[in-house]
């Protein structure tokens, strides 16, 4: 029976790199000059550090635009609300989100059954497998379900006959 996994994962390599892009960025230029801003990650949470909310903003810009050219869709991007350090000194946490929440999970099993396709969906951990008797009803689920959930990142793996 044909059937394929629906996923949220993100590179963690791509990640890293896009971090540390981003800290060479904030050191050379000239308006961060003197000043404590960086992105510090320690497995999936990133902090931002720097010495104003403007500052602040333009390191998240700069974090974003190399996430964005590196391949990591944005939207798993869940941030957190600014802190005050010390003194002027802000710093803010951004979670890289991957996995399938279970009420995400539900919402697609829900918008699968409802939209009468003779497929079945099971919830697997932070995955979600459908299988179903023919290719054809599995690739019409795939573009319900992309046209369905649209905020969060969503991979279709595992595609088997």
């Amino acid at each position: 029976m044909p059937s394929f996994d629906i996923v949220s994962e993100i590179n963690e390599v791509e990640v890293r790199n896009a971090v540390e892009q981003t800290n060479k960025e904030v050191g050379t230029r000239y308006d961060f000059k003197g000043s404590d801003a960086r992105v510090e990650q320690n497995d999936k949470v990133l902090t931002l550090h720097a010495d104003s909310d403007f500052q602040l903003d333009q390191v998240k810009d700069i974090l974003v635009t190399k996430l964005a050219k590196r391949g990591v869709d944005i939207r798993c991007l869940d941030e957190a609300k600014t802190e005050k350090v010390s003194g002027n000194k802000v710093k803010q946490a951004v979670t890289v989100k991957t996995g399938i929440e279970t009420e995400l999970a539900k919402r697609i099993v829900r918008e699968i059954k409802d939209s009468k396709l003779k497929v079945q969906a099971a919830i697997q951990g932070d995955a979600v497998r459908v299988s179903g008797a023919k290719r054809d009803l599995l690739q019409e689920t795939i573009a319900l379900v992309r046209k369905a959930i649209d905020d969060f990142p969503l991979q279709y793996q595992n595609f088997r006959d």
